[in-house]
């Protein structure tokens, strides 16, 4: 069998962790706790950028709060996440561009965390991105690129890669 191309090898880019507030500021201290203790990493405030009068938002108001995780310990990370999936995931939880994302509504279903009654029940949201080498160039300072077509990752890559790496099931769908 034919080894595949090194460009071609699909890698755990970053997790995003996301809880959002809205105007809840206890929500939001919470939220800052809650993020710190499942990735040993300070978390940071997302702020509006617009003003919406329905909701009482306006530019520069604190409604949420993420953290970024890279590398090795993304992985870890994603592992004790799954584990709250049963290592499950729907077809519906992946988009065209190879990411993924899930919502967990409780945090104590996270392998290695215990109930605090200070933080209540609180759910979080997940973002997984996955890349192939040469991604660089969309982000890059100087001359930034589109990637082509070729060397994105579709749904089907990243279903694939999910079960190989991490064997997830994916659970279809009923129409």
């Amino acid at each position: 069998m034919q080894e595949a191309h090194p460009m071609r090898k699909i890698r755990l880019a970053k997790i995003t962790l996301n809880i959002g507030a809205g105007r809840d500021a206890q929500k939001l201290e919470k939220g800052m706790i809650l993020l710190e203790r499942i990735t040993q990493r300070k978390p940071v405030q997302t702020i509006t950028q617009k003003r919406i009068p329905n909701w009482e938002l306006r530019p520069g108001v604190p409604v949420g709060v993420k953290v970024t995780v890279r590398g090795k310990p993304a992985e870890e990370l994603l592992r004790k996440l799954l584990t709250a999936k049963d290592f499950t995931l729907s077809e519906k939880q992946f988009d065209n561009e190879g990411n993924v994302s899930f919502g967990i509504p409780e945090y104590i279903d996270v392998e290695g965390l215990k109930y605090d009654p200070k933080l209540g029940i609180m759910g979080f949201e997940v973002a997984v991105t996955l890349e192939r080498p040469g991604f660089r160039v969309k982000h890059r300072r100087l001359r930034p690129r589109r990637i082509p077509k070729e060397h994105r990752i579709s749904r089907e890559e990243a279903i694939s890669f999910m079960k190989d790496a991490f064997n997830v099931k994916i659970r279809e769908e009923e129409a």
